[in-house]
């Protein structure tokens, strides 16, 4: 679609916004959102008819693009059929949706629960690991986001959580591995995965094991910096999880739905966790919808025992059909396929390229449509490009790259001193290459502020 420049109606809509929507994670007298007039595959364009390469997926979940037809017609016929409906009958869309899910999560994760969205499939999984076990606590990882309700972002370990940590969650936080920034002064993955599982085990002994319901991960951290766990640090914690009889919880949120180029990160280990959350790439965000898939022995525990919660929505039938949609058509058309080839064909040797050239990027990490580039002041010293948590004027050289980019017509994904390419899962090789000259050109700017 070309898009038609209608200033007149875009400053309509950007003065609405500006008079009446709280906008989230922001202070509202500085923020200047952009006003979208349409989005179609890749791209989004504004009102005056500029067009973005859409390198965020909206916020990692459009991962088939936006307006697939089948998806859009999907939710229509389900709308003329059977808009809504309570969640304790069982309905046609949220049946197939619980079937097609349960056919592609590890091992016996075959009961799916249904939830509005990623943070409250993180506390519904937290409160099935907390009932199962009669243990209070749940330790979580620094470097990690777990979403923006009460409990999840107490579990969440970054700087997100400061305003809402009054410590007392019930929740622990640990180092996760990480060699390029190692906790463990490790100079080898494989002495990074040894001391972060050592690490783990000493804080599962001094938090006390019979008091731990859960240890949550990220399968790979996702807006933390797209971390690629080291090979066997997974399988350990899971081997930790059932030597003390603790909840292994899997978080596939952002990584879930072909976003690695498997359709869920989990496969990339084999490893099976008890329960797994999930949202987002689900139906491509066209409806919200998450969800916790629960492993055999868990759902065993409330067989005869009441589950104490539910959501109004649960099971939405017209998130449920487009559920159902995007996963045939992620199935019909190779859609995870296309993450796991394009990403190794095209992404990481294009990332590769840059950082040779760009003395900014630091490091280059990810899997299929999953990755982090990581800018920094001085690649010897591995210095930030910006201070930890920076904002205002601390944040410029990061702000230059972003404007850069988007004056380039890519919308990149950018956090703390990361910029994140996250393209939708069934985007061309063509896009793909136009997306890494836009971001080879803004890191020009950023190569500006290094030593």
């Amino acid at each position: 679609m070309t898009p038609q420049p209608n200033p007149e109606a875009g400053a309509v809509v950007k003065a609405a916004d500006r008079a009446h929507v709280f906008h989230s994670w922001s202070a509202q007298d500085l923020i200047d959102p952009p006003a979208v007039a349409g989005a179609e595959g890749s791209y989004f364009w504004d009102y005056d008819g500029k067009r973005f390469l859409d390198f965020t997926s909206g916020l990692v979940f459009t991962n088939i693009g936006y307006q697939h037809p089948k998806v859009v017609a999907a939710i229509q016929e389900q709308a003329a059929t059977l808009a809504t409906f309570a969640p304790a009958f069982a309905v046609e869309a949220r049946s197939e949706a619980a079937r097609l899910i349960a056919e592609r999560t590890p091992g016996d994760l075959d009961k799916i629960f249904f939830t509005n969205g990623g943070a409250d499939a993180v506390e519904h999984a937290v409160r099935m690991a907390r009932l199962h076990t009669g243990r209070p606590k749940v330790l979580s990882a620094y470097r990690s986001y777990h979403g923006g309700t009460q409990q999840a972002i107490n579990i969440t370990g970054d700087p997100r959580r400061w305003a809402s940590d009054a410590g007392s969650a019930g929740v622990v936080h640990f180092w996760a591995p990480f060699l390029y920034r190692s906790r463990f002064y490790a100079e080898t993955e494989e002495q990074e995965c040894a001391r972060a599982l050592e690490h783990l085990e000493a804080t599962i002994a001094f938090e006390g094991p019979a008091t731990i319901a859960a240890i949550i991960l990220e399968t790979i951290p996702g807006t933390a910096g797209i971390m690629v766990p080291p090979p066997g640090y997974l399988a350990g914690v899971r081997e930790l999880c059932d030597k003390y009889g603790i909840v292994f919880i899997l978080d596939e949120v952002m990584a879930g739905f072909g976003r690695t180029g498997e359709w869920f990160a989990a496969d990339l280990f084999d490893v099976v966790p008890d329960l797994m959350t999930f949202a987002k790439g689900v139906n491509s965000g066209y409806v919200p919808l998450g969800g916790v898939a629960i492993s055999g022995k868990i759902a065993e525990t409330f067989g005869k025992r009441a589950y104490p919660g539910g959501l109004t929505y649960s099971g939405h039938p017209l998130a449920c059909a487009a559920a159902v949609a995007t996963i045939n058509v992620m199935a019909e058309e190779g859609v995870v396929e296309n993450a796991e080839r394009l990403g190794a064909e095209v992404v990481e040797p294009g990332l590769r390229e840059l950082a040779e050239r760009h003395p900014s990027v630091g490091d280059v990490r990810g899997v299929g449509m999953f990755w982090a580039v990581e800018l920094v002041k001085n690649r010897e010293t591995r210095e930030p490009l910006v201070p930890y948590n920076a904002a205002g004027e601390a944040n410029a050289p990061m702000a230059a790259f972003g404007a850069a980019a988007k004056a380039n017509g890519l919308w990149p994904f950018i956090n703390m001193n990361r910029t994140h390419v996250v393209p939708p899962c069934n985007a061309t090789a063509t896009e793909l290459k136009e997306g890494l000259a836009a971001l080879d050109a803004a890191l020009s700017v950023a190569d500006e502020h290094t030593e």
